[in-house]
């Protein structure tokens, strides 16, 4: 897999951290890696945005935006309302290949969602990952409200015939409540898809070592880690 696209079922269900969790343990590997993030929103010049943040989690990666917009919106809302051009998904896809020329692994960060419009031509991430041929990686949430928005965004996927690699949990807590719990069962039953790994609520903010020693333990094989799903959910079945 050279590039690898990530998209969540929402916003604040972990992107970033997961980004960053996958590309530490491709580094760790021995791999070189690439972060593409197409639309930065939400983010004045001067401040970090989600690919510098990855940068500084997972370690020596190459990272490029495409777009930058203050506002916290949609890309092609916040370009609107900056009097900036929007990214289409072309200059995505062209700019993610120009990538995987250089780097062993290119993982392209959305915004928000699959369907989250990038241009004001209706453009997507999932239409970067068309143009691409790439699988798309699923971030979703650990709790109540997460089989829904994985299922429609594995039904999309399909719908467009778009590689589905499989889910991610993008922050897994100290103490799961039992839909949490019972979620790690059905969201590879409603998705049809794998689960990938699960990431630690709070991995954010640990130690730039700490996250790099730890991402390994947070992902599947499929992912390069040693994360394993049927002994993670055993251990958290409830009775």
């Amino acid at each position: 897999m050279t590039v690898l696209v990530i998209t969540g079922t929402g916003t604040e269900v972990g992107k970033t951290v997961v980004t960053a969790a996958v590309a530490a343990t491709a580094l760790a590997a021995g791999r070189s890696v690439a972060v593409l993030k197409p639309a930065q929103t939400g983010v004045r010049p001067d401040e970090r945005g989600d690919a510098d943040e990855v940068a500084r989690l997972a370690g020596a990666v190459t990272t490029l935006e495409l777009g930058r917009y203050p506002d916290p919106l949609a890309p092609a809302t916040a370009a609107r309302r900056a009097g900036l051009s929007a990214v289409s998904p072309q200059s995505a896809a062209e700019a993610a290949a120009k990538l995987a020329t250089e780097h062993d692994l290119v993982l392209v960060e959305g915004a928000g969602g699959l369907l989250v419009r990038l241009d004001h031509e209706d453009g997507t991430l999932a239409d970067v990952a068309r143009l691409l041929d790439a699988p798309v990686l699923v971030v979703a949430s650990a709790g109540l409200g997460t089989l829904n928005t994985t299922e429609l965004t594995a039904r999309e996927l399909r719908l467009r015939e778009l590689e589905f690699a499989g889910v991610v949990i993008g922050s897994w807590p100290d103490s799961p409540d039992l839909a949490m719990r019972c979620n790690l069962a059905d969201l590879p039953a409603v998705s049809g898809a794998p689960l990938l790994g699960a990431v630690p609520a709070g991995a954010g903010s640990l130690a730039p070592a700490d996250f790099r020693a730890g991402a390994p333990s947070w992902l599947d094989h499929r992912l390069g880690g040693r994360w394993n799903a049927g002994v993670f959910t055993a251990a958290h079945t409830p009775a």
